[in-house]
């Protein structure tokens, strides 16, 4: 039984995703067609289960591999795993056989020491951006590891940007957050958790703790509410860091070769300038989009657009992609068949005919269990002016009450109310209520993020980044501009627009004919087919 494989150099092999996980397969093919992708290796998911239950022989095969590793990340990046003066930093991943977005762990900065930090600042000559890496990890570490709750930490955060006089934390300067280090290091400590100062011992850690993460609620329950199956559990994919918060040159994003929400063949890029991956798809910040990218980095947005092209011709699909800018260099660091509305599913597919990229019987496949009702393309009959506006994150409109948690958009639709979810940003541990709800609305997060993601699969409108709105979830009400909202009060909402609206809106529904003519037409040629993993991707 292989418990490593390694992805980088000459000994990167196609890997396949029932072991390794889809995430690290996908890298396997990045590295073999030439894109830049980090070294890494991967221990797959046949050690998750027997780690889980602490047994001897997994616990003891997973030290092995990680050492193994380890030295193979640090002979091809030419630094030392928690060095003083050339430090290897790594991120720890999940990778599931099938894409799950944000239901499972990712710890990030793992050896960053504090020994480490100061080889940061020798290598970089950037104080600043060695201690925002050690930050990042000790709330990272806190937060999945030591399963912390981050807020506190985040409200500390927010004060010493008061108190500094800044609008975000990419502006804060080294010395600040060298004592906000200080901060989440004593706050672990006062919670009676212990953060190690030994790089392998957080790797250890950091490992165990991604493939406890496949047993975790929210795991459980998306897996339940989309139909997949249990499985072998998650791989873990162990990756040199390459650092977007390293400078003005720097950033994190995630794009789409097309449109999720319509089909529409137009690249979707959101990126977040000096920050790291998870800023971008945990929906806490709200990025700016591809133009952005454009206008500071001309050439890093011309790569990265040919790079969008390249990986939708040979995956033959959609393609959603994580990437890291460090110091004006692209980096890829993943790629997977995109999460789709049903309405985009058809569009892509339909347009993936004509081109030849796929054949009709391939698009019948892909599209094998898509409701024709799912199709149905929604719009508000009258509107007056909106209340809010905000980014499109997922197509259509919905009506309904408004709902601040998920445990309340669940009591609300069970008794056969519409629920609008109401939420500070797109957290993916309100899988739940997104299911309950008919729409979703924050006030901060991208369309990239992961929950984004989640509400487009489920066909659930919904609109982000609504500067207007402020909530107050202990007093359970709401506030955008003047109009107090409480809970129970009449939203509807745009996700073609962004706009948001009081009261109860009359919905008129369309549907696209000319597609479904074609897609019919198909079926009529072909045999019924058997569901395949792409059909499962693309709604």
């Amino acid at each position: 039984m292989e418990t490593l494989f390694l992805i980088g150099g000459q000994k990167t092999r196609t890997l396949e995703p029932s072991i390794a996980g889809n995430k690290a397969a996908n890298l396997s093919r990045m590295a073999a067609i030439g894109l830049p992708v980090p070294p890494a290796f991967v221990v797959p998911n046949n050690l998750c289960a027997g780690v889980n239950r602490g047994e001897r022989d997994a616990l003891a095969a997973l030290d092995r591999a990680l050492d193994d590793g380890m030295r193979f990340l640090e002979e091809q990046t030419g630094r030392r795993f928690g060095d003083r003066r050339r430090p290897l930093l790594v991120s720890v991943r999940s990778g599931a056989p099938y894409s799950m977005p944000g239901m499972l762990e990712t710890v990030l900065d793992v050896g960053c020491t504090s020994e480490a930090v100061q080889g940061l600042v020798r290598m970089s000559g950037n104080p600043r951006f060695a201690w925002d890496c050690r930050r990042r990890f000790l709330q990272s570490y806190g937060e999945t590891v030591l399963r912390l709750d981050p807020r506190p930490l985040e409200a500390k955060l927010a004060a010493l940007m008061v108190e500094e006089a800044v609008a975000s934390d990419p502006e804060l300067d080294g010395e600040a957050l060298e004592r906000f280090a200080a901060e989440c290091l004593g706050y672990a400590t006062q919670s009676g958790a212990d953060v190690p100062d030994d790089a392998d011992a957080q790797l250890r850690a950091s490992a165990r703790a991604v493939f406890l993460s496949w047993d975790c609620d929210k795991a459980r329950a998306y897996r339940r509410l989309t139909h997949l199956p249990e499985g072998d559990g998650t791989a873990v994919t162990v990756q040199a860091m390459v650092f977007g918060n390293r400078g003005r040159q720097s950033g994190a994003g995630v794009a789409f070769s097309r449109d999720p929400s319509t089909g529409e063949k137009t690249p979707v890029i959101d990126l977040l300038f000096e920050a790291q991956g998870e800023d971008v798809v945990s929906g806490r910040r709200t990025p700016v989009a591809g133009a952005a990218l454009a206008a500071r980095l001309p050439a890093v947005s011309t790569v990265l657009l040919a790079a969008l092209a390249t990986l939708e011709d040979i995956f033959r699909d959609v393609q959603d992609v994580e990437f890291t800018i460090e110091d004006g260099r692209l980096w890829m660091l993943q790629t997977r068949a995109a999460k789709r509305t049903p309405r985009a599913a058809l569009r892509i597919a339909v347009d993936d005919v004509r081109t030849g990229l796929i054949t009709p019987d391939e698009a019948v496949a892909r599209l094998n269990g898509l409701d024709e009702d799912g199709l149905a393309v929604t719009r508000f009959g009258s509107a007056g002016a909106p209340i809010g506006n905000g980014v499109p994150a997922a197509p259509g409109v919905a009506a309904g009450r408004a709902a601040f948690d998920s445990a309340s958009a669940q009591q609300l639709a069970a008794k056969g109310d519409a629920v609008i979810l109401v939420r500070p940003d797109t957290a993916a541990a309100d899988v739940a209520g997104f299911a309950a709800a008919a729409g979703i609305l924050t006030t901060a997060g991208g369309r990239t993020a992961h929950a984004a993601l989640v509400a487009r699969q489920m066909g659930k409108p919904c609109v982000v980044a609504c500067s207007a709105l402020a909530i107050d979830e202990p007093n359970r009400h709401a506030r955008i501009g003047t109009l107090a909202i409480a809970e129970g009060d009449w939203l509807s909402i745009d996700g073609d627009a962004g706009t948001v609206f009081s009261g109860r809106l009359p919905i008129v529904v369309t549907r696209p004919e000319d597609d479904l003519a074609e897609w019919r037409r198909w079926k009529g040629q072909t045999a019924s087919p058997a569901p395949c993993d792409a059909a499962a991707a693309a709604h």
